[in-house]
Formats: structure tokens, sequence, C-alpha cells
């Protein structure tokens, strides 16, 4: 039985290998300081903006090879990191940046709290300026321990701001945050940033219930550790506690008061420290799971991606994800409703640069065509390519 498994599986890789021959990464950017997130706007298509966990958004010009001298954003004197997990966490551009120059950072400051922070962005001969009251605080967030700070937040299909927490740390969620809607941790929130000042609930499926709070979207969550819109799809990759790592993904229309379970399930399963509580109503079941194991499935600690709509033919449709400890790097075709191992493609050989695994991978990254990326926390970007 073993020898026909080993068979199966050298079978997949072969047919892998011919399906995705000729991709390989290239080193876009080295020498970053703890990068962890890179994101673009339209309005500046040939800029990369690159987010460092000590505090700066530093700018990489794509068409001259450097980084500008400038940095977007300076915050290192709002942030004191006594755990690997805090930090400058995210950037967002509004979707209307072109016009008003508003863009949005999460992050813990010196208390450990997280923070969501509105600047606006000026240039000043020719150097990036953001504003010089140090940004708008639209929601702090009162952390119980110093892990499990999500770190994620982007723009959905309706404009709003989607914001991904974690569920405030410590092991298995002892304050039962994840369930708990009068926490904003281990949620999915939402804010119409819209305004001039502060942001509006309005369309939230909590608003006006007492004791709940109004800017919760979705929730069940333990650390969300990178999420991603695919047209109408939301992608959350969930950090697990003890057995299994979790892929959700989820339809707009049915994000809205979704609950993804934890702290009662992990992955599929029930939570043997939270036997004796049920979860009330129906919950989202994981399309993916991968257990805590050594396996070329398994891992610790999961990094979400995206799904693939860049210029590589052979790539469209892959929905690309990474493990932080095992130095994993996967795929799926994001068509499926379940995934299955059977389904899993492999990266982590072929994504070698300079014949070296890529190491400490913590995100993906999109550019303005759609090009991925992956950032290492040792300080380096690089692209995926196809040789011609």
């Amino acid at each position: 039985m073993k020898y026909y498994l080993v068979l199966i599986g050298v079978c997949v890789s072969l047919l892998q290998a011919a399906k995705f021959e000729n991709i390989a990464v290239d080193l876009v950017i080295g020498g970053l300081d703890k990068p962890v997130w890179m994101t673009v706007t339209p309005t500046a298509p040939d800029y990369l903006f690159i987010v460092e966990k000590e505090g700066r958004i530093v700018v990489f010009d794509k068409k001259r090879g450097e980084l500008l001298a400038e940095p977007l954003l300076d915050v290192r004197d709002k942030i004191t990191i006594k755990m690997n997990e805090q930090g400058l966490l995210c950037l967002a551009f509004c979707p209307d940046f072109a016009t008003t120059g508003r863009y949005y950072v999460y992050l813990t400051n010196n208390e450990g709290d997280t923070e969501i922070l509105r600047f606006v962005n000026k240039i000043v001969d020719g150097k990036w300026q953001a504003e010089v009251n140090q940004g708008e605080l639209l929601l702090e967030i009162k952390q119980d321990f110093r892990n499990h700070n999500g770190g994620w937040m982007g723009f959905g299909p309706d404009g709003a701001l989607y914001i991904a927490t974690g569920d405030g740390g410590a092991g298995f969620d002892p304050k039962d945050r994840g369930l708990d809607l009068n926490s904003h941790l281990g949620k999915i929130l939402r804010l119409d940033v819209s305004p001039q000042k502060g942001y509006s609930t309005k369309g939230n499926p909590f608003v006006g219930q007492k004791g709940v709070q109004p800017e919760i979207y979705a929730y069940g969550l333990r650390n969300p550790w990178r999420c991603a819109w695919d047209g109408d799809y939301f992608y959350i990759a969930d950090v697990g506690q003890r057995e299994w790592e979790e892929i959700n993904r989820v339809s707009f229309s049915k994000l809205k008061g979704a609950n993804f379970g934890w702290a009662i399930y992990e992955g599929l399963e029930l939570n043997p420290k939270k036997k004796s509580q049920k979860i009330k109503g129906d919950w989202e079941r994981p399309i993916y799971v991968y257990p805590h194991d050594n396996s070329e499935y398994g891992g610790l600690s999961i990094n979400g991606g995206f799904v693939y709509r860049g210029p590589i033919a052979s790539l469209q449709g892959q929905y690309f994800f990474s493990d932080w400890i095992s130095a994993r790097i996967w795929s799926f075709d994001a068509t499926l409703d379940k995934v299955q191992t059977s389904d899993i493609n492999h990266w982590d050989e072929t994504f070698k640069y300079k014949g070296k695994k890529i190491r400490q991978l913590v995100s993906f990254a999109e550019d303005v065509e759609k090009n991925l990326y992956l950032i290492s926390h040792n300080g380096e970007i690089y692209q995926i390519v196809e040789n011609n």
C-alpha cells in the first residue's frame, strides 16, 4: 500500500511539473527591515508600498529599481514591540485615494493595543509626506494579551473597509472573545469610512442590538493572518491552536453575520477545551484544513495569500498560501468548493532562489497588474515569474 501511495505522489508531482513548467521567482527587493505586507494603488502604479513591522512604510520605485529616500509613513514612535506578532501590520489605500489621499494603517501601539488610523498623503517637493497630526484614530481595541493581534484590512466590493482581528491571545481563547459579540476581538469588522471624519456602521448585521459592537460583520476567528478578496469571494486564513490550520472562503452575501466557529471548533473538529459549550445556530466550515505535522501537507502557522489573476496563464485561478513554520508553499484551484490533499500543488521547491528555499515567508502581495509577490520577514520580496 505504501508503495502505491509513493507512486501516486510521484505521478502527481510530474503532472504538476508539466502543467506549471517555467515558473520561478525573481528577487525584486532586498535589505528591508522586517517587512510584513506590501500593497499598491492605481494612482501610483509604478510604486510598491512596503510595511516594515518596526513602524515604517517604505516606497519602492519599480522603474528605477530602488527605494525612495523618503518613506510614505514613519510611526515608529507609536509602536513598542514586546512580542513577535506586534508592530505595524497592514496598509490599505482608499479606492478614492487619487482624490482624497486617504489611507489606513493597522498597528499595535506602545501599550500593545490595536489601533486603526486614517492618514492623508501629501506630496511636497516630490517627497511623500503624511499629515502632520499623526493620523486620525478611528478605532482602538484593547488586547487581552500580546499575541493574536490579527493584522489584515482591505476594501471590499462595497467600498467599505474590512478588518480582521485576532482573539486577543494566550491559548484556547480563555476569555471567549471569538464568539463574544460585545468584543471586537476574533472578528471581521466593517467600517464605512466615506464620512469626512470618523466612520459609519450602517449596513452591519448587529447595529442597534444591545451589548453588541456595531462594527462587527462576522465572528468566530482565532488569529486571521492575511485575508483577500477575489471578486465576490472572501478568503480568510486562520491560524490554528493545537491540531489544524484552516482556510475559509465565503461569498460577499454570506459573510454578513457569519460565524466561523472558533473557539468551539478548530478546523472541522470540536475543541476539547470548550466541549461544554455549543455553537448557537449554524457556522461556516473551512474549505481546507491541514494538520500540525511535518508532512508535505503540514505545518503550524498559516499565511493566507491571493487567487492568482496576473499575466501567467497557467497560474490563473490558483489560490496561493503558505506556512510560516514549515516553509511550505501551496496552491489549489479556487473553483473548488471543498479542497482535498490531492488537489494541492506544491511550490516550495519551484520557488527556490539561487537554490535556496524562501524562509520566513510572512505574506503574499499583488501589484496593479496582479503579479504575485512573496514577502520574507528576513528582508526580501520575490516576484513569481514565467521563464520563456
